[in-house]
């Protein structure tokens, strides 16, 4: 037997939503009526579609996006407990971000910003000359952390061709990139075989508008900072901190700035470290 259907205000009550909600997720699809009278425009629902409202409901209660809600609803359970831990874990990410930049900011407003550098240990490495295919674009920072996974992506990849990677993938910065300044910036990846590099970039490489060049050695100062801190604009307190403990040293920059990926993007959590920030200095 059919299930009985339920008028708007009934199911509302029952789901613990309101009636314009439920205008609104039907609107969106990610709730339809069971049926709705062509007539006067009333929309009925069945009992059974009460769990489903209250899963939409909960999930705005995570300030979930509607297009990621949908995916949410139409997933089978795993998936779906996938999806939800996909989205909570960029929301831990975005939070610590936004706690690091507010601490910064908190610093430079109270006139603090040498303690907040204080809170970077920076140090010096070597690093042996490099050959590296490399990407360059300008690119503006609101663009930047997907080019720079993508680039990287599309980088590794090659180097299985250039007798493969010798070193973690960096980006360097050729200008500033900001909201407003497009840089250039130039993503590398070390790679061993010089001659297979340019191989492969003069058969391959111009669609992306890769390059191949040696990078020489270079004496770095650097921080390590965790995920969190790599989202722009908080990432400039990691810049500020090198470059005034490099004044506080007596040296000077060599170089432009840049940013070492060394471990694995995606596995890490908000708080694990992921990157340098590093400018080289004078010998």
């Amino acid at each position: 037997m059919d299930e009985e259907l339920l008028t708007i205000g009934a199911f509302a009550a029952r789901a613990r939503l309101s009636a314009k909600a439920l205008r609104l997720y039907d609107r969106l699809g990610l709730l339809v009526p069971a049926h709705v009278d062509t007539a006067s425009g009333y929309r009925y629902y069945r009992a059974s579609q009460t769990e489903r409202a209250r899963l939409v409901a909960l999930l705005r209660q995570l300030d979930m996006p509607l297009a990621r809600i949908a995916e949410v609803v139409e997933a089978d359970g795993a998936e779906a407990a996938e999806l939800l831990a996909a989205y909570w874990a960029d929301v831990e990410t975005r939070v610590a971000g936004q706690r690091a930049l507010a601490e910064y900011l908190r610093a430079r407003l109270s006139g603090r910003s040498s303690e907040m550098y204080g809170r970077f240990e920076v140090a010096m490495v070597d690093v042996p000359e490099q050959v590296v295919i490399s990407e360059t674009r300008h690119t503006l920072a609101g663009e930047l952390p997907a080019w720079i996974g993508a680039s990287l992506t599309r980088l590794g990849a090659a180097a299985d061709a250039c007798g493969g990677t010798t070193g973690a993938p960096f980006v360097v910065y050729h200008s500033e990139v900001s909201m407003e300044s497009d840089g250039p910036a130039e993503s590398c990846v070390p790679v061993a075989d010089e001659a297979a590099a340019r191989a492969w970039a003069e058969e391959r490489g111009r669609a992306w508008e890769t390059k191949v060049r040696v990078e020489p050695a270079r004496r770095l100062a650097y921080t390590r900072i965790t995920k969190a801190q790599v989202a722009y604009p908080q990432i400039l307190a990691a810049f500020e901190a090198v470059e005034q403990w490099i004044a506080g040293q007596g040296l000077e920059k060599a170089g432009p700035c840049r940013e070492v990926y060394f471990t694995d993007w995606d596995a890490s959590g908000p708080d694990d470290a992921v990157c340098d920030v590093a400018f080289p200095v004078q010998w």
